[in-house]
C-alpha cells in the first residue's frame, strides 16, 4: 500500500481554565493534525501539539517541518520495515532530527496508517498481546482542601495511583500536604509527586527529611540542577523519577540509572520509535516506564494510551488525567476520561472520530 496524499489541519481547543505551563498562561489547546491516506483508502491521523513553556519549536515551524516530511513520503510503500522502535522509518527520522513534537505527529501518522491498512490498533503494533485496560493516575491540583477533597473523590471512584504537583507552594507547606494525602490515602492507593524542578538542593533535603516516612512512589523532577539527584538520591534514599532529564537522551548509551521510574512524553522526547526505545532501556535497567501526558487531543491522547498498553507486562498508570482540562476535543467520540482506567480498543476506535468540522484546513 502506498501514501497518495496528505493533509495538513490546525486545531484550537479551549481549556477548561487557565493553565500556567512553564510559567505561561495559556487559555487554548493549539496543535496540528496530520492525515496520511493511502491509496487502498486506509487513513492514518498524527498529532503534533508544541506544549508552550517546554517545546523549543513554534507551531509554524512544525507546520512547516509536517508538510516537507509528508511530501517526501508521497508515493512511498508503507509497510511493516518501515515502522517499529529500529524500523527504517525511525532511523531516517534519527538523521533528519525534526523537532520532538513533529516526529511524534508524524510517526503516529505513519504507524496508524499501516496499522488500518494491516487490520490492526496502534498497540498491536507496539506489542503482538497488549493490555486490554491501562490503568489512570489521577492529577491533583489547587489549593491543600481542594487537593484533599480531590483525592477522596479519586479514592472513592477507584483510582489505584494519585499525582501531586509540589513546588508551587512552599516546601513547609508541601511537607504537611504530602503528609495529610499520606494519612488520606493509606497503603492502598500508591502516590505519585511532580516537583518540575522547583527545588534547590537545600529545600529538597528539608523536603526530604520532613516526608520521612511517607509512602510514595516517586518524586519527578525534584531538583533544579539535575547534576545533583545522584547525590540527593544517595543521601536522602529519595525515590525520584526522571522527566525532562530525558530529552536529548541516548538510550543506547546509558548503562545504569538512579531513578525508579521514566516518566515518558513522546510530544517533548521525540515520537513513537524514541519512546519504545528509552521504555526498553528503562527495562534493561531495572526502572519503570511510565507513559505520561502533554495536553494533546484525543488523537494524541488514544495514542499514549496504546503505547501504555504495550510497553509493560504489568498494569503501569498511565499520565493520562491533563486530558480532563481540556474543555472540548477534536472526536466526535471524546475518550472516556477522567476515569481510573481506560478500554485499550474502546479509545482507538473514538480515535479515528476526527471531525474535520472543528479543524482549519492548512
Amino acid at each position: 500500500m502506498r501514501l497518495v496524499r496528505f493533509d495538513l489541519y490546525r486545531y484550537r481547543l479551549a481549556f477548561s481554565r487557565p493553565l500556567t505551563l512553564g510559567g505561561i498562561t495559556v487559555h487554548h489547546r493549539e496543535g496540528l493534525l496530520l492525515k496520511l491516506s493511502g491509496e487502498d483508502g486506509s487513513e492514518g491521523w498524527g498529532e503534533t501539539a508544541p506544549l508552550p513553556g517546554f517545546s523549543v519549536e513554534s507551531q509554524d515551524e512544525a507546520a512547516s517541518q509536517l508538510r516537507w516530511l509528508a511530501a517526501s513520503m508521497i508515493g512511498r510503500e508503507i509497510k511493516e520495515a518501515l515502522v517499529g522502535p529500529y524500523g527504517e522509518l525511525g532511523r531516517e527520522l534519527d538523521r533528519i532530527a525534526p523537532a520532538p513534537s513533529v516526529r511524534f505527529g508524524f510517526e503516529l501518522a505513519v504507524w496508524n496508517l499501516f496499522a488500518v491498512s494491516s487490520g490492526r490498533t496502534l498497540s498491536e503494533m507496539v506489542t503482538s498481546s497488549p493490555r486490554t485496560v491501562v490503568p489512570v493516575n489521577g492529577l491533583l491540583m489547587g489549593s491543600p482542601a481542594d487537593v484533599l477533597e480531590e483525592a477522596r473523590r479519586m479514592s472513592e471512584a477507584g483510582y489505584s495511583c494519585i499525582k501531586l504537583k509540589v513546588g508551587a507552594r512552599t516546601v513547609a507547606e508541601d511537607v504537611v500536604l504530602v503528609r495529610a494525602l499520606g494519612e488520606e490515602l493509606g497503603e492502598g492507593i500508591s502516590l505519585r509527586l511532580d516537583a518540575n524542578r522547583a527545588w534547590g538542593y537545600e529545600e529538597a533535603k528539608e523536603f526530604a527529611v520532613g516526608t520521612a516516612g511517607v509512602l510514595f512512589e516517586y518524586v519527578e523532577e525534584p531538583l533544579a540542577d539535575p547534576a545533583l539527584l545522584p547525590e540527593l538520591v544517595r543521601e536522602f534514599d529519595m525515590p525520584v523519577a526522571l522527566d525532562e532529564s530525558l530529552v536529548g537522551m541516548e538510550p543506547e548509551k546509558v548503562q545504569e540509572s538512579f531513578a525508579v521510574a521514566f516518566v515518558l512524553k513522546p510530544t517533548l522526547l521525540g515520537g513513537i520509535s524514541q519512546t519504545l526505545r528509552v521504555a526498553g532501556m528503562a527495562h534493561r535497567l531495572g526502572v519503570t516506564p511510565v507513559i505520561s501526558s502533554a495536553y494533546e487531543s484525543g488523537v494524541g491522547t488514544a495514542a499514549l494510551v496504546a503505547l501504555a498498553a504495550g510497553i509493560s507486562d504489568r498494569p503501569v498508570p498511565a499520565g493520562l488525567d491533563p486530558y480532563r482540562a481540556i474543555a472540548e476535543d477534536v472526536l466526535e467520540r471524546p475518550l472516556k476520561l477522567p476515569a481510573p482506567a481506560v478500554d485499550v480498543r474502546e479509545t482507538a476506535d473514538a480515535s479515528r472520530t476526527i471531525d474535520v468540522r472543528r479543524l482549519e484546513k492548512l
